[in-house]
């Protein structure tokens, strides 16, 4: 019902009634092609994404993996490829480390490292591996390639943390404790390399920088975001198994290395 007064809506004549809404109806059409065409167009010019690393494509493996594994796994890379850094870093800082022992270049250990599946077992480390192999690296009689034994120790340690496994499927259980013990080694190692010094009073692996060098944080930041990958992810599968992570208070004068 059409209240009096009320302004009347003037309707296309009966001829021209199926043509006139016809009319309308492309040309709204027309509009909304028009929009997204735009939107398109709009999009093409957006400046690529920034993140550099590329999305993980889907296999059928992904299948039999939960959140937590992939999560797991997430966590494996970035910590092998923070250790990949830290062990560039210590050969850019100690050169005559590789050279000593003979190697053709610091990538090349490098590479030995952490070249998949597992880390090797080196002959100059006489078979010393996780905890054993970063002792000796500060051992002061040792005449070896001190980065190596470090760097392939922190590896091979964070290798038996996770199982020694780089996948992780529904039927694969972790055990945050080792996870956490990883973290809290990995904190005595990095107090290690600040501290441990020669006959000489120099450090015996050259890590920050010296007094009368440049202020060098950028170990500081490698080891902290080491320590942190561990302690996240010790959370996440205490949570998801229900269990219980036995926490422990360390003062690093005297402090021990975990067992893994």
């Amino acid at each position: 019902m059409i209240r009096r007064g009320a302004p009347r809506i003037p309707r296309p004549a009966p001829a021209a009634g199926r043509g006139a809404w016809r009319g309308l109806r492309l040309a709204r059409r027309s509009r909304v092609a028009l929009l997204g065409a735009g939107a398109l167009l709009a999009g093409c010019n957006l400046p690529p994404p920034t993140d550099d690393v590329p999305p993980r494509p889907f296999t059928i493996k992904d299948l039999a993996k939960s959140d937590v594994d992939q999560i797991t796994e997430i966590h494996l890379t970035q910590t092998r490829d923070h250790l990949a850094t830290l062990t560039r870093k210590l050969y850019r800082r100690n050169p005559s480390a590789w050279r000593n022992a003979g190697e053709p270049s610091a990538e090349f250990v490098v590479q030995r490292i952490f070249r998949p599946p597992a880390v090797p077992d080196f002959q100059a480390l006489g078979g010393r591996r996780g905890v054993e192999a970063i002792r000796l690296a500060f051992e002061p009689d040792y005449r070896g390639d001190r980065v190596l034994a470090f760097a392939a120790g922190l590896a091979a340690m964070v290798d038996a943390a996770y199982g020694d496994r780089r996948e992780f499927y529904l039927t694969d259980s972790l055990d945050p404790q080792k996870l956490y013990n990883c973290a809290r080694n990995i904190e005595v190692a990095a107090w290690l390399l600040r501290t441990r010094t020669g006959d000489d009073g120099r450090p015996l692996i050259l890590g920050n920088s010296l007094p009368d060098e440049d202020v060098n944080l950028s170990f500081e930041r490698l080891f902290g975001k080491l320590i942190s990958l561990q302690d996240s992810l010790a959370m996440v599968v205490a949570e998801r198994s229900n269990r219980t992570i036995r926490t422990v208070v360390q003062r690093m004068v005297g402090a021990v290395f975990l067992p893994i």
